[in-house]
C-alpha cells in the first residue's frame, strides 16, 4: 500500500513539473518570466511586450536581462524573459543546443506572446547569441510574411560564434573544426556539442537577418572583450539607415559598468 501511495505521488509530482511548462522547444519545456508594467491590469490594458533573448551559457536571471525588464516595466512595457534549451530551468541539455534549436525556441516564445490578449505589439531584444537568434528570428518572420517585431535591440550581437566554430577555437576550448569531437569544454564545464561546432560554421547570420526591416538598436560597450565590435558594424551594414549603432564608452560586455545609460537607451525604442 505504501509502494503504492509512492508510485501515485510520484506520477502527480511528474504531472504537475510538465504543467509547469506551456511553452515548448525542439529540447522540451522553456522556462519564462513576465514582467507587466505597475497597475497594469490585463483584463482590460493593452501594451507592447518585448521578447528578451539571452546569451550563450548564461539565462533570463543574469546581467543584462532582469535589470531591462524592469526599466521596461518602469516604462509601461512589458517583457517575457525566457531561458533557452539547455540553460537556466529550461529543459534540455546544453550540449545539445544549437542555433536552430534557439531560433525554435525563439519562435515559439513568439507564437506564445501572439496569442496573450493584452499584448498590443511585439518588440525583440538579443544580448550576445541572444543577439544572432533575435535578428535571425526577426529575419524569417519577414521571409514568411508574417508580422514582424515593431522594434529590435542588439546588444553586443555575438556573430562572432561562426568565425569562432571555423577557427577551431571557442572562448578557452580548442578543436578540429573539420572534425570536432562530440563535445568541447569551456572553462572545463560548460559543454557544446559537435552539432553545434559543425552547423554553426554554415549560418548565413546577415543574410538571413537583412530580411528584417524594422528599426533596429545596436549597442556595444567599448570595453567588450568577448564580442568584438566588427560584429555590430556589420550588422550596421546590413541594416543600413534603419539601424542605429551606438558605442557606450567604458561597457563590458555583461553589462555592469553603465547599465542605466543602456537599459535608458532601449527603453526609448519603444516609447
Amino acid at each position: 500500500m505504501r509502494l503504492l501511495s509512492l508510485l501515485l505521488s510520484l506520477l502527480a509530482s511528474l504531472t504537475l513539473s510538465a504543467k509547469e511548462y506551456d511553452v515548448r522547444g525542439p529540447q522540451g519545456g522553456l522556462s519564462y518570466k513576465i514582467s507587466l508594467p505597475e497597475g497594469f491590469d490585463p483584463q482590460k490594458d493593452r501594451c507592447t511586450m518585448v521578447i528578451l533573448m539571452h546569451g550563450i551559457f548564461s539565462s533570463k536571471d543574469y546581467n543584462p536581462m532582469p535589470a531591462i525588464a524592469k526599466g521596461l516595466a518602469e516604462a509601461g512595457i512589458a517583457s517575457i524573459r525566457f531561458d533557452f534549451n539547455g540553460h537556466g530551468k529550461s529543459e534540455g541539455r546544453m550540449q545539445d543546443m544549437t542555433i536552430e534549436k534557439e531560433i525554435a525556441d525563439a519562435m515559439a516564445i513568439y507564437e506564445y506572446v501572439k496569442r496573450l490578449p493584452y499584448v498590443s505589439k511585439i518588440g525583440f531584444l538579443g544580448h550576445s547569441q541572444g543577439g544572432v537568434i533575435a535578428s535571425m528570428t526577426a529575419g524569417r518572420l519577414a521571409e514568411s510574411g508574417r508580422e514582424v517585431p515593431v522594434g529590435m535591440v542588439l546588444i553586443a550581437p555575438g556573430a562572432v560564434i561562426k568565425e569562432a566554430c571555423q577557427g577551431g577555437k571557442f572562448f578557452n576550448a580548442r578543436f578540429d573544426p573539420k572534425d570536432p569531437p562530440e563535445f568541447i569544454r569551456c572553462w572545463g564545464f560548460m559543454k557544446l556539442g559537435r552539432e553545434y561546432l559543425l552547423s554553426t560554421q554554415e549560418l548565413d547570420i546577415y543574410g538571413t537577418a537583412s530580411a528584417y526591416k524594422g528599426d533596429v538598436l545596436i549597442l556595444h560597450g567599448t570595453k567588450d572583450s568577448i564580442v568584438p565590435l566588427w560584429c555590430s558594424e556589420r550588422y550596421k551594414e546590413t541594416y543600413g539607415s534603419r539601424a542605429e549603432l551606438v558605442l557606450v564608452d567604458g561597457e563590458n560586455h555583461t553589462i555592469t559598468r553603465r547599465r542605466a545609460e543602456v537599459v535608458n537607451r532601449v527603453v526609448k525604442l519603444w516609447l
